[in-house]
């Protein structure tokens, strides 16, 4: 879509947005999932380490055998990530009692790394064990008074944490990842029903333009039923004042006529008189610069409410090289004709028969034997953008230099008077063509003569 389209940027703003609170939802998840984990996991070593402090509290109920009721087989297989260690720290040097399973290594101390104890007292936390195993570990000091002070420790494999957090984790981001893709559907059906009266608009605006319809039809939501009797009124508002405009020049051209000819006939009432001559010499300029004028307006208005018609070329073309073939039959001139079979003009039939007109009989009149005729649509490299109708008009006569180019492009000037014309044509082929948003070029054709390159709006 164009444009940075309106909907890709809504679909984006909606993907992206979609995407960013699942990820930090995914997350929070994932971590208040990691911390009951390891909630549960230090319950299971609370129990192990209220046990070993049951144990040191009565060692003449454990005897020899230390600790009593444990009951995990891991404790005493060796390396095997559990382990348990008390330590009497009243004497000279600490002694050491620890489960089979830490074999000759002992386990460090939460304390000297700085943990802080609970509100139970007990310290948890994660620690290097033998062989670099990362351990979950409790901690806690007790106090007998003249039986001692210890610190007993219970550590348990973190692989078991790490483990049920990656397989949550894993069913988290299957569970996303198919929420996400539900979503982002959802999302483009919202989007596109969404802009669904947008996409009408834009069509019944095309169908105006073409002149296949007048005005904005249909029931629209109550968000766009605004724009839609606001561009209707502008169609309505434009038609009254187009219609204004062609009235004025109306009103214009009566009110000057009866003046200029009133002033026309006193002063040819008086021939002789040079005051009357100069006099006559500029009612003909006026009445001139009048006549123009006011058929600029007209063509203007003609133009403004006529937005949306559509004139196939090819009919044009080949009715008016039929006539041009009659009137030059003596001259036997051969006229080709090339026309593109998707050539399209954005206007007015009779205002394309006119530029033609000129630029064909102007072109007859001056070629020797030949005169060539092309038109073909040349599209734009925006898509919304109407196409562009180039029409070329070649003969293989004198052609023309620069500087009589630029003369002959002048309203009423010519530069042999032996032709027949009033020298208007290609001012009135330049004029329409401007109202129209085209324009008129004068080169030189590669049969050797003067190329006319006529550029219009296509459809």
């Amino acid at each position: 879509m164009r444009g940075n389209s309106l909907a890709l940027r809504l679909f984006v703003w909606a993907a992206s947005g979609t995407v960013v609170i699942l990820l930090v939802t995914g997350m929070v998840l994932s971590s208040l999932y990691r911390a009951a984990v390891e909630r549960s996991f230090d319950g299971r070593l609370g129990v192990y380490l209220r046990t070993l402090i049951a144990d040191v509290a009565s060692p003449e109920e454990a005897g020899d055998k230390f600790p009593q009721s444990l009951g995990e087989p891991l404790f005493e297989l060796p390396l095997s990530g559990w382990y348990w260690q008390v330590t009497r720290l009243d004497t000279p040097r600490p002694e050491v009692r620890s489960s089979r399973s830490l074999w000759d290594s002992t386990l460090p101390s939460l304390e000297r790394l700085g943990a802080a104890a609970n509100s139970v007292g007990a310290r948890e936390g994660y620690v290097k064990g033998p062989e670099e195993q990362k351990l979950r570990q409790v901690e806690r000091n007790i106090d007998l008074g003249e039986d001692g002070r210890f610190l007993v420790t219970v550590a348990g494999d973190a692989a078991e944490i790490d483990e049920d957090t990656q397989n949550f984790d894993r069913i988290l981001l299957a569970t996303f990842t198919a929420l996400a893709i539900v979503l982002l559907l959802i999302t483009t059906f919202q989007v596109r029903f969404g802009l669904a009266p947008l996409k009408r608009i834009s069509a019944s605006l095309a169908a105006i333009r073409s002149g296949t319809a007048e005005r904005l039809e249909g029931d629209f939501p109550v968000e766009i039923a605004p724009l839609a009797r606001e561009t209707n009124a502008l169609i309505e508002a434009n038609r009254e004042i187009v219609a204004r405009a062609r009235t004025h020049v109306g009103n214009l051209a009566h009110a000057l006529k009866t003046p200029l000819s009133v002033m026309k006939n006193e002063a040819a009432a008086h021939r002789d008189d040079p005051f009357a001559a100069k006099v006559s010499e500029q009612v003909e300029i006026m009445r001139d610069q009048v006549a123009r004028h006011l058929e600029r307006a007209r063509l203007a208005a003609g133009v403004a409410s006529v937005i949306g018609t559509i004139t196939e070329v090819r009919p044009v073309l080949t009715a008016l090289v039929r006539t041009m073939e009659k009137i030059h039959h003596e001259r036997g001139l051969a006229i080709d004709l090339d026309v593109a079979e998707d050539a399209r003009f954005r206007g007015e039939r009779q205002d394309l028969e006119e530029m033609i007109g000129n630029l064909v009989d102007n072109a007859c009149k001056w070629a020797q034997s030949r005169v060539v005729i092309e038109v073909f649509s040349q599209r734009r490299q925006a898509p919304d953008d109407w196409p562009l109708l180039r029409i070329t008009v070649d003969d293989d006569g004198a052609g023309l230099s620069p500087s009589q180019r630029e003369q002959v492009a002048r309203r009423g000037r010519r530069l042999d008077e032996t032709k027949p014309g009033s020298g208007l044509g290609l001012s009135i082929v330049m004029e329409l063509a401007s109202l129209y948003g085209g324009e008129l070029n004068l080169g030189t054709a590669p049969i050797g003569g003067l190329r006319a390159e006529l550029v219009l709006p296509g459809a």
